[in-house]
């Protein structure tokens, strides 16, 4: 780029799932590698970048939201929309007020190329500072697996995702080199399917030991598992310090009989089965789940025997969902649908049982001293997780960005817990 040629400024936005983020944070360096600059706010953008979920209608009314949005604010700017809302409606997103153009997921890895051959963007060419790499976040999310064989009743994902593939181990172990060496400290491998990751016959447990041998990663992070893919022979990976103590396992339903409606592939004994693995093997680990409430026929004995399985389990967090019918999906032709008013009884009762229950697995470690890796700041207070995903504040005048302290937890807070930091000193990895 000439000397004193603008360089065009780019926004990108991601909602929906980490694999989502992967994608985004992905694009947002090609772009950058490729010269332009890049915002993080919309009004300052020339373009402006949304990676779209469908996952729910309550993401595609997000989505549409943030488009429209973006058009208000700086109405000059070409708005894009990407990922699998697009990829699902396309002409209804086309519609959307301000939005120029819509690409699905084929072309997504190929936006830079695609804005460029089709004259919305002129090619920037190399910038000026060879060392400018932008670090949007502290923990870099990386793809290793992307679609789902599995059609669940109820989920969109297959559609708009495809069939499942894996990314060669190199490239992901390559990936990983280059988060650490521009600074990162956490790695979070993410995908439709993490567990079901085979590249040529290497599965998961095969990629992880190359991983944690040929990297220098601080801490290394998954996004989701299922409980079939949990096996003891995994699971001993875990002991390494390195491999977050944190296991996001979709429940989706505790009653046994709405899972088989779903055509989840496991049953409510294998979840809490491997539940206990989990925590015989991985003292202090934190379980996250997913639960869909109000699924088709789901009576009031099975919400019931749902929420009661929930609470013996003691999950760290539960992230509650009110079904939302998607067209294309085997559930959404199913008769008997909850009502819209039960459904909101029965999710105003889930998420009072996760308030409750993430409270309770926060409260254990009250007292004891934990690495927290920080992220950023507003009026002075920080806020950071530990490996099993605990909220952490602390007050601080120091910039902690991306520092991974000892800190003592002290007190807790509403969604979180306040924490003091130790004497170590900065740049502690723990």
């Amino acid at each position: 780029m000439g000397n004193g040629q603008k360089r065009v400024k780019v926004a990108l936005e991601s909602l929906g799932c980490k694999l989502n983020q992967a994608e985004t944070e992905l694009l947002a360096r090609q772009f950058a590698d490729a010269g332009y600059k890049l915002v993080s706010r919309p009004g300052e953008a020339d373009v402006y970048i949304l990676n779209t979920c469908t996952v729910t209608h309550i993401a595609d009314r997000k989505c549409r939201q943030r488009l429209r949005q973006a058009h208000r604010q700086n109405p000059d700017a070409l708005v894009v929309a990407t990922g699998c809302y697009a990829e699902r409606a396309s002409p209804e997103l086309a519609q959307t007020q301000g939005v120029n153009l819509v690409f699905g997921n084929e072309q997504k890895s190929r936006l830079l190329q695609v804005l460029e051959g089709s004259g919305c963007l002129s090619q920037a060419g190399p910038i000026q500072d060879p060392h400018y790499h932008p670090i949007l976040r502290t923990r870099s999310f990386i793809k290793i697996q992307d679609g789902c064989d599995s059609f669940c009743a109820y989920c969109i994902v297959p559609l708009v995702r495809g069939r499942e593939r894996s990314l060669p181990a190199e490239q992901v172990i390559n990936e990983i080199r280059m988060r650490t060496d521009a600074g990162y400290k956490e790695v979070v491998l993410t995908g439709v399917r993490v567990g079901s990751y085979n590249y040529d016959g290497a599965k998961l447990g095969e990629l992880l030991e190359h991983i944690l041998a040929e990297t220098k990663v601080a801490k290394l992070r998954l996004s989701s598992l299922q409980p079939r893919e949990i096996s003891p022979e995994l699971i001993r990976l875990w002991h390494d310090a390195r491999l977050c103590r944190h296991f996001h396992l979709s429940l989706q339903s505790g009653s046994q009989r709405v899972l088989e409606r779903m055509k989840r592939h496991y049953s409510t004994r294998n979840f809490a089965q491997t539940v206990s693995l989990i925590r015989e093997s991985v003292p202090g680990a934190a379980i996250t789940t997913d639960i869909i409430v109000g699924f088709p026929g789901e009576s009031d004995e099975e919400f019931q025997e749902s929420y009661d399985f929930c609470r013996q389990m003691e999950f760290a967090r539960i992230h509650v969902f009110p079904y939302s019918p998607r067209q294309g999906t085997e559930a959404a032709q199913m008769p008997r649908m909850v009502a819209e008013k039960v459904k909101k009884e029965r999710s105003q009762q889930m998420l009072a049982l996760a308030e409750r229950s993430a409270n309770s697995f926060r409260q254990r470690f009250l007292g004891k001293t934990m690495a927290v890796l920080w992220e950023k700041q507003s009026g002075g207070i920080w806020t950071g997780l530990t490996d099993n995903y605990i909220k952490v504040y602390t007050r601080s005048n120091e910039d902690l960005t991306n520092e991974l302290l000892p800190v003592k937890l002290v007190g807790p807070d509403e969604e979180g817990v306040w924490g003091e930091r130790q004497a170590n000193g900065k740049g502690t990895s723990l």
